[in-house]
């Protein structure tokens, strides 16, 4: 039977040597099973669950670079500004608001993904395309002072198509680039397109992502 540090160096194996980051996705396993990740050199992972998260927080290393790539509720949002690395999931202005609001009380600057929705499941959060880019263009930097947007994040409609993963992949990036190139050109802190899991990531890389959230291949099945 392999172990996490096995699998993990396996994902890694797969990874472009420079230019994509791995966010291992921890959610649902034990701290034991990140402190075999960590202890193999790796840093950063992925939560979906606040009050996991900061149980976690809590009993392991604090140099480790703690994501949180879950649905996000307001009421929760002071919970993980206080040291979350980034949040993937800003999925309405409302969100972002809030993160705001709290990142100014302790006077921090948190970084943000856009979470934008091209799967063709109802149960995924988000932007449409249309409306993140409506959204950019009407942004005030100054009324977001303790926010620092790094990107967009989206998920591929999980299907054995890969025609439709790879089309829905191929809009994120066009969003990506456009705004890179449009209302953001000459932001160099909007670096990040987040895209791509466990069944889908290679696809995921060769379509443009430079950052991949992998847990089942690293962690094995979760422990609800």
């Amino acid at each position: 039977m392999t172990t996490v540090a096995q699998r993990l160096n396996s994902v890694k194996a797969t990874l472009p040597a420079e230019g994509v980051t791995l966010v291992a996705v921890s959610k649902f396993h034990p701290a034991s099973a990140i402190l075999e990740a960590y202890n193999a050199g790796h840093r950063c992972f992925g939560e979906s669950r606040v009050q996991e998260l900061q149980v976690k927080f809590e009993q392991l290393p604090r140099d480790i670079e703690w994501h949180f790539i879950g649905h996000l509720q307001t009421n929760k949002v002071k919970y993980i500004v206080p040291y979350v690395s980034l949040i993937h999931s800003v999925d309405s202005v409302r969100i972002l608001e809030e993160i705001e609001r709290q990142a100014a009380r302790i006077d921090r600057v948190v970084d943000c993904l856009l979470e934008v929705h091209v799967a063709q499941e109802e149960t995924k959060y988000g932007f449409s395309p249309q409306e993140c880019m409506q959204f950019l263009n009407d942004f005030t930097p100054s009324q977001f002072a303790h926010v620092r947007l790094r990107g967009i994040m989206g998920m591929a409609s999980f299907t054995d198509d890969e025609e439709q993963i790879k089309h829905e992949f191929a809009i994120l990036k066009q969003l990506f680039d456009e705004l890179r190139g449009g209302v953001l050109c000459g932001c160099t802190h909007f670096d990040t397109l987040s895209m791509g899991m466990s069944h889908d990531y290679l696809e995921a890389i060769a379509q443009g992502s430079n950052m991949v959230r992998i847990g089942t291949t690293i962690f094995g099945e979760r422990e609800y």
